[in-house]
């Protein structure tokens, strides 16, 4: 019989505390691992699509081989995972603000994505992705001029509903050149968001970058019947 409901961890941080929850959801008739901030829901196992093709999508627009890949938020694991499944890769650098988060990992606490932690090909590392890509930060502090290839970001619900207020310099034609400062000439910036294409922000992508599109990524809700979706931006380096 599965666990009904279940806290796996939950601890205190700057943005409120975060949790990790186990539940047998009735209506998807399957367990569903959630992470919540606050009262905030932040993600679930049920909708892992879009975090998916983030990773799928913006590898696919990315040129070239032995990829040095960027991802902002660790999260459940899905977009890292999915990255993975692109052969070119030489190496995967997940983002995350959380201890937390970096430790329900390496104690696969979280099934779908097991093993993650433990891939040769990533590095789980803590920090804060916005301030790591605006200004002068750095995603290597000891490599200071190193540029990589692909930037998947899936950290706030949009560019408008950020998760902490600081977060808004990015959504700006400043904060995002500071992303596009540190990827490679055709590299790509790619970033999930849980509403459709925002107009002012897809206006600021394109002054920093080219080829700046919007898709939407349908999924099945069971608790519609029907579908929803989030979507995902993608812009190229000139």
């Amino acid at each position: 019989m599965s666990i009904r409901f279940e806290v796996l961890d939950s601890r205190p941080s700057a943005m409120g505390e975060i949790s990790l929850r186990r539940r047998y959801d009735e209506e998807a008739g399957a367990e569903v691992y959630e992470v919540k901030l606050g009262e905030e829901y932040l993600m679930s196992s049920l909708f892992p699509v879009a975090e998916i093709e983030l990773a799928r999508l913006g590898l696919a627009r990315t040129p070239g081989t032995g990829l040095d890949v960027i991802v902002g938020g660790l999260g459940l694991g899905y977009t890292a995972q999915a990255a993975l499944e692109d052969t070119r890769l030489r190496a995967v650098t997940v983002v995350e603000y959380s201890e937390a988060v970096i430790d329900w990992h390496r104690k696969e606490l979280i099934p779908d994505t097991e093993g993650l932690a433990a891939d040769p090909l990533v590095h789980l590392l803590k920090s804060d992705f916005f301030a790591a890509a605006m200004g002068d930060g750095s995603f290597h502090p000891g490599e200071p001029d190193r540029r990589y290839d692909a930037i998947l970001l899936d950290i706030d619900h949009t560019p408008r509903h950020v998760l902490h207020e600081p977060h808004t310099a990015f959504y700006t034609v400043e904060g995002l050149r500071g992303a596009a400062a540190k990827l490679r000439e055709g590299g790509c910036f790619a970033m999930w968001s849980d509403d459709p294409a925002d107009d002012e922000f897809m206006a600021a992508l394109a002054e920093v970058f080219t080829d700046v599109e919007n898709r939407e990524i349908w999924f099945d809700n069971p608790y519609t019947g029907g579908q929803s979706s989030n979507s995902v931006y993608l812009a190229t380096k000139a």
